[in-house]
């Protein structure tokens, strides 16, 4: 039951820590630009657009400030992001840059990110306090190799179930559970620059593969600190 609490909480800190990083670096996004085909994509929807123009004559660097300017709306509950506006190369306006639908769409993913933030910081303080409990018992923990090894597994074992399922499908699915039915949140290309800027959902299929790696990083740091404060037990309590 010990192990089971903390490879959960664990395993969840470690989502969220990744998650973090990532925020920190836009997500990779300036990375991705190229390996991911975004300029190209935009180049090709984005004079395809119905309800905006000219957004194909903006540089990358535009584009890259506006993604952060986004990542950064989502992490203050969604606040800034109806004033987004894009620019040519000279810095002339050319226009708003999200409609009403996609704003709601990314407030509903702000509220989202907020709540699995805060089951993070949750998940540290369970781990936290689990770790001491588990010390101040005088319980030892299995190596961190070997839980670090079992839920990597479990990890791999459910990237392949998405694998087999279909990403794409899988990806829907998710919206289609966790947001409101009655809110918008697919876009076609030519109706969303927000789409088309992030290549979606094939970023994200970049983002996912770099939030676990990075996650399964800090997982194995976690149990490394887990094992060795368990190592030095405390004198069990009288």
């Amino acid at each position: 039951m010990h192990l089971l609490v903390l490879v959960a909480a664990g395993l969840l800190a470690a989502l969220y820590l990744a998650w973090r990083t990532l925020a920190a670096v836009d997500f990779l996004y300036p990375v991705l630009y190229e390996p991911a085909g975004i300029g190209a994509h935009i180049d090709l929807y984005g004079p395809k657009n119905r309800y905006k123009r000219g957004f194909a004559e903006t540089t990358r660097a535009e584009r890259e400030a506006l993604f952060s300017e986004i990542a950064r709306s989502i992490r203050n509950h969604g606040r800034g992001l109806e004033s987004l506006t894009y620019h040519d190369r000279n810095g002339r306006e050319l226009g708003v840059l999200l409609r009403s639908p996609e704003i709601i769409h990314l407030r509903d993913v702000a509220t989202l990110v907020h709540r699995l933030e805060i089951s993070g910081l949750m998940a540290l303080a369970v781990l936290a306090f689990h770790v001491v409990f588990l010390r101040r018992r005088g319980l030892r923990l299995p190596g961190a190799g070997r839980m670090f090894f079992l839920t990597t597994g479990a990890v791999l074992l459910s990237a392949a179930l998405v694998l087999v399922s279909g990403p794409r499908r899988v990806f829907y699915a998710l919206h289609e559970q966790v947001f409101p039915p009655d809110n918008q949140w697919f876009f076609f290309y030519q109706d969303s620059l927000m789409s088309t800027m992030m290549k979606a959902p094939f970023l994200f299929g970049y983002i996912a593969v770099a939030l676990v790696v990075l996650a399964l990083i800090y997982l194995w740091i976690l149990f490394l600190l887990a094992s060795a404060v368990t190592a030095r037990q405390s004198p069990p309590p009288p």
